[in-house]
């Protein structure tokens, strides 16, 4: 796979650095030539130059990449990139890294973005989900912002111990992945029975999200078992668009 990176900071160079790990074809294009040779990337492709520009991304041959990864630490120029790539260069997947979390609204395909990395986001989540026990976690946006992957830590005396999976009448766009119990991931089917500390993921659209958290959370009884049950695996969740974007762009950093 070949990959383009922009930004051959930190954060860009040990994502190249991981990837040539993986026997992947790394380009890195940068303003500075003077971090190639600091970066210590053996096998890696250099290109010294403004990603912003389309002369640049012409040198690079960007249509050619699998995938262009934005990781500088401009959010402008990382928007500027994907879109770019996506709408000039026909580049198949864009990777976005957000440094403001006040821009994340932005980093969608509108820009050009089919994946937005938010640092400080992941991080929160990551924090949440190792103590909160009982609420739901959203731990990734997929699907430029349509959906999600949530992570819920089932309470001892939460009122889903003893049911099915099959038993809940789960919402509509929300699907059960997985689940971990007692450190070892388990492929949900209609008669896997809830124990108390199970871990369970969903792909959710962000508007179940509420829904999903309400059913999880309500009170013992109000859960709806005679209902028909959505399936628990391989459901494809109905897709849902943004509402509409401000005049003002509202743009911070």
């Amino acid at each position: 796979m070949k990959v383009v990176i922009v930004g051959a900071g930190s954060v860009g160079s040990s994502i190249a650095r991981e990837l040539l790990a993986h026997k992947h074809e790394i380009l890195l294009i940068d303003l500075k030539p003077e971090v190639i040779g600091r970066s210590g990337l053996r096998g890696a492709h250099w290109l010294v130059g403004d990603a912003c520009e389309l002369s640049t991304l012409q040198g690079a041959k960007v249509e050619d990449a699998d995938v262009v990864v934005s990781a500088t630490g401009d959010d402008k120029v990382n928007l500027v990139v994907s879109l770019l790539a996506k709408t000039e260069f026909g580049v198949g997947r864009t990777v976005g890294r957000v440094n403001n979390p006040k821009n994340d609204w932005m980093f969608n395909d509108s820009w050009g973005v089919d994946v937005a990395v938010n640092t400080p986001q992941l991080m929160t989540a990551l924090v949440e989900e190792a103590v909160e026990i009982g609420d739901l976690v959203r731990l990734l946006t997929l699907q430029t912002g349509v959906a999600s992957l949530v992570e819920f830590t089932v309470p001892h005396d939460s009122h889903v111990i003893g049911m099915t999976v099959g038993d809940i009448h789960w919402p509509d766009d929300a699907t059960l992945v997985a689940i971990l119990r007692d450190q070892a991931p388990i492929t949900p089917s209609r008669d896997d029975v809830i124990d108390g500390g199970d871990e369970l993921f969903f792909v959710t659209t962000i508007a179940a999200e509420d829904r999903l958290r309400e059913l999880l959370s309500s009170a013992p009884g109000s859960i709806d078992a005679g209902a028909p049950p959505q399936p628990a695996v391989g459901a494809e969740p109905a897709v849902s668009g943004y509402g509409p974007v401000p005049d003002d762009d509202g743009f911070d950093g």
